[in-house]
């Protein structure tokens, strides 16, 4: 069967750029600014508190001063659940703005080129050109014009891309996984001040098998190449950054953008909005629309401003949020904020199907995947909750892959016009019966590399309130795996016993011909 069929049950890695959506916002906790209890959960919603942190309170003043803000805006900057947020000063109606932040205050590739090094970033991506600047101004401190807004953003967040510097010390290896202590470090923690057994990365135990786990480890090897393609531009022009600069530091400054700049915006490509990037998430908020914009100040101005409102109404008090956005599963919001959710429909596996260059019609099957927008290589998304809906080719693609024997008649060039609506129906038994052992066979391995189970991923769910938030981050995203795997297990063992009772290509062109009746006997004509 692998000689003609190929499954891999990890998606695309690593992305091409850090804003990959248009709703990157951060929702974490900056450590600096909060105590030294873990971050709490999404899921938490405590009453916000009243007085903010010193660095928030001159941070608020700083743009009054720059007449960014005035005592008249609607809400201000405080400490919520998630971190920082932003809070309602007195109630705010549905679709109402909230602040208007003007593009003198934005950080974007523009900012980077107006800048000292923007003659030496010039060749860089857009978002290691604004990686590289953060960091310098981040390092010139008092220097640089930024430090207000740079001294309340966090050093790290809950998202997977911070989990490389985290460790699993399990005190008692003989006790097993469920005796194991969970103990998460942050960069800046001693590790060498605690005695221990076993130490290995936390990511590698709590997301083994998952496909966040390969995802991740992919941006995080992106972001290691960019960072040496740096360093080139670093070395050469020293004496414009004041002190050296770190992979640690290039992965700070990706995980930053990568939670809180706004990308796809009118005019802009990627966009860091300073106060705009406070705004939290609310799962509780559908509304497709978007709840920003970037509009003129004016009918004799060039300025910008980036315009936030708020989705739904809001009392005096409450946090203002937002939905980031509608249609990541939860493996992309632990990647790019380091939150997930409860609902099904954020649970998303994604199929790696292609076709194996061992093929020996190979060229025909990839002259035919290309003609119907795929390629050699395809990718499906698979949702939890919709067991009997697969992506429209997902089905097509599996029979093509798994056509051979006496099924190959249909590849040659006089079919090439219509061999895909031959393929969106069962081609033959044989056919049908492959693509379903492949894919049970696929689902079986792909669950056999988790460590834990469905039933004990449910049990420790159940008891997420008791979890460190990065742990239930983990049960939630390999719980939801499983089970769309499963669905997916499902589907196929549910077609595999409908075999006998499909009608396949043969049966269909014998009707077409008239040379069957209607309940599947022959019928022969007489010659006159």
């Amino acid at each position: 069967m692998a000689a003609v069929f190929s499954f891999h049950p990890y998606p695309p890695t690593a992305p091409h750029s850090p804003c990959k959506t248009n709703k990157n916002f951060s929702s974490s906790t900056n450590p600096s600014l909060n105590s030294k209890r873990p971050p709490p959960s999404i899921n938490c919603f405590r009453p916000p508190e009243s007085d903010p942190p010193p660095a928030v309170q001159t941070f608020w003043q700083w743009l009054s001063d720059e007449r960014v803000v005035s005592a008249k805006f609607p809400a201000r900057p405080g400490l919520v659940p998630e971190g920082l947020g932003l809070i309602a000063q007195r109630d705010i109606a549905r679709n109402e703005v909230v602040l208007e932040v003007p593009n003198r205050f934005w950080i974007n590739p523009d900012t980077v080129a107006a800048s000292e090094i923007g003659s030496v970033c010039s060749g860089l991506k857009p978002w290691v050109s604004v990686a590289l600047f953060l960091i310098r101004e981040k390092k010139l401190r008092d220097g640089s014009k930024w430090k207000i807004y740079l001294d309340i953003l966090p050093e790290y967040t809950n998202s997977t891309i911070f989990w490389w510097v985290l460790v699993l010390l399990i005190i008692d290896i003989g006790n097993g996984y469920d005796e194991c202590l969970l103990v998460l470090f942050s960069a800046g923690q001693k590790r060498s001040s605690l005695s221990f057994k076993v130490c290995i990365f936390v990511f590698d135990v709590v997301f083994a098998g998952t496909q966040l786990l390969r995802t991740t480890l992919g941006v995080k090897e992106l972001v290691q190449n960019e960072f040496h393609k740096a360093e080139e531009v670093i070395l050469s022009h020293q004496q414009l950054f004041p002190s050296p600069v770190t992979l640690d530091d290039f992965v700070w400054a990706f995980g930053i953008l990568r939670s809180r700049a706004f990308s796809r915006l009118s005019g802009q490509t990627l966009v860091l909005v300073p106060l705009a990037d406070l705004i939290n998430h609310s799962p509780n908020i559908t509304r497709e629309d978007y709840a920003w914009e970037i509009k003129g100040a004016g009918l004799f101005s060039r300025d910008l401003l980036f315009s936030l409102r708020s989705p739904v109404p809001v009392k005096a008090g409450e946090q203002v949020l937002i939905q980031y956005d509608l249609n990541k599963s939860n493996a992309e919001l632990a990647l790019d904020y380091g939150f997930t959710e409860s609902r099904s429909e954020r649970s998303v596996y994604t199929l790696t199907l292609e076709i194996p260059e061992s093929d020996p019609f190979f060229g025909e099957k990839l002259d035919i995947a290309e003609s119907n927008g795929l390629g050699e290589t395809a990718y499906f998304d698979i949702t939890l909750g919709q067991p009997t809906l697969l992506p429209p080719t997902m089905l097509p693609y599996l029979r093509l892959i798994a056509l051979g024997g006496t099924d190959a008649f249909l590849l040659e060039s006089l079919f090439m016009n219509s061999i895909w609506g031959h393929l969106e129906l069962p081609v033959s038994r044989a056919n049908e019966e492959l693509i379903c052992q492949a894919m049970l066979t696929a689902c079986k391995s792909a669950l056999s590399g988790y460590n834990t189970t469905v039933k004990e991923d449910e049990k420790s769910f159940e008891e997420r309130n008791r979890l460190d938030p990065r742990l239930e981050i983990a049960v939630n995203i390999r719980l939801g795996e499983k089970k769309v795997l499963q669905q997916i297990d499902e589907i196929f063992r549910g077609m595999e016993t409908e075999l006998d009772g499909l009608e396949y290509y043969q049966e269909r062109r014998l009707r077409q011909l008239g040379l069957v009746g209607e309940e599947g006997q022959l019928i022969f004509w007489e010659s006159k």
